[in-house]
């Protein structure tokens, strides 16, 4: 979750010579949750290549808030530096787990919508609650089971011949032998 004060007035108390800010505090999830709520507003798929037009993206700050009784005029005032800090928090991995990536050909372009990362969710029994993560924290579950449920890939030729020699210089090494 991501918490950004918006500030909505700044006033000059000119007896006491001191200015005061008026703000509003802002909880907002990224979450499959938001993203399912933008789709369905919108009708089209909010991970797709597209450029999002400005009220879009307003339009998806909205669907990720979780404050409530939010006035429609704090998101006008929200200042260059919040649009920052939110975007930074939407592309932040949020976890630990990285993934070795091995080159390979052309991947297929599947159009990735909220119903397909529900889907993903209930073939591997990923309780429902997830879809209020953070939307990559979800994301990197779904690769895990995925890369953990595949079969395991058969090791190249050049891969057994590079094997077979490391495990034949450790043997010679152990037993002192030439060959």
């Amino acid at each position: 979750m991501l918490t950004i004060t918006v500030v909505l007035a700044e006033h000059f108390n000119q007896e006491t010579n001191e200015f005061s800010i008026e703000s509003f505090q802002l909880e907002l999830e990224h979450s499959l949750f938001s993203l399912s709520k933008w789709e369905s507003e919108f009708e089209k798929p909010f991970l797709g290549t597209d450029q999002k037009t400005p009220e879009e993206v307003l339009a998806y700050f909205k669907f990720m808030t979780l404050t409530s009784n939010v006035a429609p005029e704090v998101f006008d005032k929200l200042s260059e530096s919040n649009i920052v800090e939110i975007n930074n928090y939407v592309d932040k991995k949020m976890t630990a787990t990285w993934f070795r990536e091995i080159p390979s050909g052309p991947k297929a372009r599947e159009i990735i919508t909220a119903e397909l990362v529900y889907y993903w969710m209930s073939q591997f029994g990923i309780p429902w609650e997830a879809q209020y993560w953070h939307l990559n924290k979800l994301f990197t579950l779904i690769r895990v089971f995925n890369e953990k449920q595949a079969k395991p890939k058969k090791m190249s030729r050049q891969d057994i011949i590079a094997r077979n020699r490391q495990l034949n210089e450790q043997r010679r090494a152990q037993l002192n032998t030439k060959g």
